[in-house]
């Protein structure tokens, strides 16, 4: 009776409509995820090219994205290996073969090139790390070579059980025998591997229950060897002479087929047998690679080790406590919260950039919860809400086993030398390293300077070079010829738009056309971009421009402003991607025309320039407390000045990495009056993240000095002696600080923050009054002496108030005139009766309501040290008429910002965050 012939054609037709519909699973999870096969191929055999174009037409029916990579017949060694590491890098690449061998004019080590695929995307099973786990048994935590693998996909359709059966293997190749015989023993069949040296190879196969070929000899095994019943799997691929075909051969397996098939009870045939299999299994090796690359990179599944503090007594400076800290390997660290490698970016060992690729790959999973710490109206001194920011997070993550985010501000390098604390929080609850954090980090602010001080250029260049040339000097100035011909670059096209100009050729331009798109006509005395510096320098407050004699008269009064006060920090802090930033660059308006019409970076022509001058800086900086939780560090816009927030996009990462049961724990500046109010009105207005707890932090000394004590600048005796009646009498300010996070609907945790100096009965009678004027609960704590442990109690409450109902609100609709959503935040935040608008500040309603800005959020820039516009005024005023001197646009962050009372933005003068 004829063996039953095993047709490969058939089991690899099911296999790939198997795996079609894995894919299309695994599709339907993630609309944006398909599982990705690269083939490097070096030169250009004609062999080579036939079994890849069969791979890659099986990847395209399956859904996987396939990509053919070629090197030249010229490739060298190194050439091949850096582009196998490409490969490796590439988070989208599920599935890896080099197809052998290598076509190459140069000596190429075959050997070294299979192991230096990533064991991980090895679909071939080719690498040591594969084959020796293989080898040892490990099935389930390897690849298996594709041949070898169809031809247990094979004899399982035979349904024939291996186990306890008399199996041989001809062939001890690394690509089919070896790994063959290695397979057939972990499914518990008796093996032996007969090669060349084998003596009476016919006896040994007459024994054999399941006969395994792969030496490459046409039809060497006779049917007559084979034993009756067996299950001969053939892997020969031979040509013999065939004068019958157009080709004059024919191909063989390395059976006799029509004898063998006589004697065995199943038999693949030579073609359609193992060959189908082959690409079939690479298929299904790809589709389990990137099944087990999501499974790798679930959202929330971390991996973290966390460092054990080592608290002192006394407990020693912050810099002497930073230092003495091993940090982790940032990359390690990167690893531990789910980041690829391709998405990091690693500034030495201890910081790192992450890739806005990130935000792309895990875009369908679900957020964490969001958390906003702020506080009350501060001392000189600051009550400690970056200190607290990072003792939560040390304490839900360390303490409460919770995947938990940090994402903060870059500080200034003017405040840190002026000189006030860094803002990398303090003792034992700090981001490490802390120079690194305090000083340059990754350079984002000196990219922030070198792009504002383009712009300030520009302007000034702009202003000389039209009050000195014709309008048609001017024209060929800024549409140059090239090769003869003047072009119109795209910005250019833009600003033509602009002006309602449908022209995209400079010689069709009418002269009236000419003179309106080479002449800005800038107002001198409307300009309001300055020049940035990110050092304290009192000398450069106010500065003479132009006094070059190449300047020809053209001088003006201007100013020095710091860094972090530029709009360009504040874009950076507000964009949602590198597209949305080049828009909002692009729409920063930096004077006014003679005819009253805003003007824009775009149409001075740099906002592609500032573009490339910010693309490193719009990646969030990854950094790490002490107690080895993920901290993200970007941007720094003031809060007095700006939003006073951190980046909205670290916060977007975040969120995704932490998964739908994690935190993202974020700071905002100064009291809740400011910063906080900016984080919901702005901020979440433009990020569309909707936040879960408010964390508003407060202090024993500052709610003394508010109920009449002095302005805490050092150690008075209201300080280290219990008063419960100061503290009861200053608690109007936390009342009032509750009251304002209650007007977005969102619960609130008072945190006190406590002081050795503080008595208990002062700390509890705090909590008392916080819980009874609405806060959702309020704890002590001690992060500072203690670390993550100080502020369990914290991490606790927070937790809580995570599931209980939010109402999220604004304050206003951003549709109502300018004077009224001034009015709503002084009245309802601040407590003031009544505004008061200055000439200039009437003045800049009417300018901006007429351009078009009207309809922005409000950035109130006032001071961070009284709810009123006066410092002096302590506790919770009321009763008094908020004066606003200003009202300035920052049109690209999209906000207008009314300066109250005094605050200035210049080096030097501006208040310390």
């Amino acid at each position: 009776m004829s063996a039953k012939i095993i047709s490969g054609k058939e089991v690899s037709a099911q296999v790939r409509k198997g795996l079609k519909k894995e894919v299309d699973a695994l599709k339907s999870q993630d609309p944006n995820f398909r599982p990705g096969l690269v083939v490097l191929q070096v030169g250009n055999r004609e062999d080579s090219n036939l079994y890849i174009s069969m791979k890659l037409k099986a990847a395209s029916e399956i859904g996987i994205n396939a990509i053919h990579k070629r090197l030249p017949q010229t490739a060298t060694e190194d050439e091949v290996l850096q582009s196998i590491r490409e490969v490796n890098e590439n988070s989208s690449v599920h599935g890896f073969i080099v197809q052998l061998p290598l076509d190459s004019i140069h000596r190429i080590d075959t050997e070294k090139v299979t192991n230096a695929v990533a064991p991980e995307k090895d679909v071939d099973g080719l690498t040591s790390i594969n084959a020796g786990k293989l080898a040892r048994g490990d099935l389930g935590d390897c690849f298996i070579p594709c041949t070898p693998n169809g031809c247990m996909e094979l004899i399982r359709q035979t349904g024939v059980p291996v186990a306890g059966k008399t199996a041989v293997v001809i062939g001890r190749s690394k690509i089919v025998g070896a790994p063959m015989h290695d397979l057939l023993l972990w499914n518990h069949a008796t093996v032996t591997t007969c090669h060349s040296k084998t003596t009476d190879l016919a006896s040994e196969v007459g024994r054999a229950d399941i006969l395994v070929t792969g030496i490459g000899k046409p039809e060497f095994v006779k049917g007559e060897w084979v034993k009756k019943g067996a299950i001969v799997i053939d892997c020969g691929i031979n040509h013999v002479p065939d004068s019958t075909k157009p080709s004059g051969k024919r191909v063989v397996g390395d059976v006799a087929f029509t004898s063998a098939k006589e004697q065995a009870a199943f038999i693949t045939p030579v073609p359609g047998g193992v060959g189908p299999m082959t690409v079939a299994m690479l298929m299904q090796n790809t589709v389990l690679s990137a099944k087990r690359f999501l499974q790798a990179h679930q959202p929330g599944k971390w991996n973290m080790i966390y460092t054990k503090l080592n608290l002192k007594r006394p407990v020693p400076s912050d810099i002497d406590i930073s230092r003495s800290c091993v940090p982790k390997c940032i990359d390690r660290l990167a690893r531990e919260i789910g980041l690829l490698s391709n998405e990091v970016e690693l500034y030495g060992k201890t910081k790192a950039k992450v890739h806005l690729e990130a935000i792309d790959r895990l875009r369908i999973q679900p957020d964490g919860k969001y958390v906003v710490v702020t506080g009350i109206t501060p001392t000189p001194l600051g009550e400690g809400k970056s200190t607290t920011t990072i003792g939560l997070v040390q304490a839900l993550g360390a303490h409460l086993n919770n995947n938990v985010f940090a994402c903060v501000r870059q500080p200034s390098q003017g405040p840190t030398f002026g000189i006030k604390g860094g803002a990398a929080g303090g003792g034992y609850s700090q981001v490490i390293p802390m120079e690194e954090f305090n000083l340059h980090l990754t350079g984002d602010i000196h990219a922030i300077t070198a792009a504002n001080n383009l712009v300030a250029a520009a302007i000034d260049a702009r202003i000389f070079h039209e009050a000195t040339q014709s309008d048609k000097a001017l024209f060929n100035r800024l549409v140059p010829l090239s090769g003869g011909h003047r072009t119109f670059s795209p910005v250019q096209i833009n600003r033509l738009k602009k002006l309602g100009i449908e022209k995209s050729d400079p010689s069709t331009l009418t002269e009236e056309e000419i003179t309106r798109f080479a002449r800005l006509d800038i107002d001198p005395e409307s300009i309001t971009w300055q020049r940035v510096l990110d050092t304290n320098d009192r000398f450069l407050r106010k500065i003479t421009i132009g006094q070059s004699p190449t300047e020809k008269g053209y001088t003006r009064t201007a100013q020095f402003d710091i860094t972090v006060a530029s709009e360009i920090m504040a874009v950076l802090a507000l964009t949602s991607s590198l597209e949305d930033m080049k828009h909002r660059l692009a729409k920063m308006v930096v004077a006014t025309s003679r005819n009253g019409e805003p003007v824009t970076t775009e149409d001075l022509g740099v906002c592609g320039a500032l573009t490339v001058l910010m693309r490193d800086a719009i990646k969030p900086n990854l950094m790490q407390t002490l107690e080895g939780n993920p901290v993200f560090v970007h941007a720094g816009p003031f809060a007095n000045i700006a939003h006073g927030n951190s980046s909205i996009l670290a916060d977007k990462i975040a969120l995704k990495l932490v998964g739908p049961e994690g935190f993202v724990v974020t700071e905002a500046g100064f009291g809740a009056d400011i910063g906080m109010e900016k984080f919901f009105n702005i901020k979440c207005r433009y990020s569309g993240l909707r936040p879960h707890v408010v964390v508003l932090v407060a202090t024993v000394r500052a709610l003394k000095m508010h109920g009449g004590g002095p302005s805490v600048s050092g150690i008075t005796y209201l300080i280290i002696f219990q008063n419960l009646e100061l503290v009861e009498k200053g608690f109007c300010n936390l009342r009032k600080q509750v009251e304002n996070t209650k007007h977005f609907g969102v619960p609130v945790v008072v945190a006190v923050n406590a002081f050795k100096t503080d008595t208990e009965a002062e700390l509890q009678l705090i909590c008392k009054l916080a819980k009874e004027a609405g806060a959702f609960d309020a704890v002590q704590c001690t992060h500072w002496a203690d670390g993550g442990a100080g502020a369990v109690e914290l991490g606790k409450a927070v937790q809580k108030a995570a599931e209980a109902p939010s109402n999220f609100r604004f304050l206003y609709d951003t549709e109502l005139p300018v004077v009224d959503k001034i009015r709503i935040i002084a009245q309802k935040i601040y407590g003031a009766d009544e505004i008061e608008l200055l000439p200039e500040a009437q003045h800049k309603v009417h300018l901006y309501t007429k351009q078009g800005f009207g309809n922005l959020p409000i950035c109130m820039a006032k001071t961070h040290l009284s709810l009123s516009h006066d410092a002096e005024k302590k506790g919770a005023p009321t009763g008094f008429v908020l004066p606003v001197r200003d009202i300035r646009a920052s049109v690209g962050a999209g906000f207008l910002y009314p300066l109250v009372g005094t605050v200035s933005s210049s080096i030097g003068v501006i208040e310390n965050d």
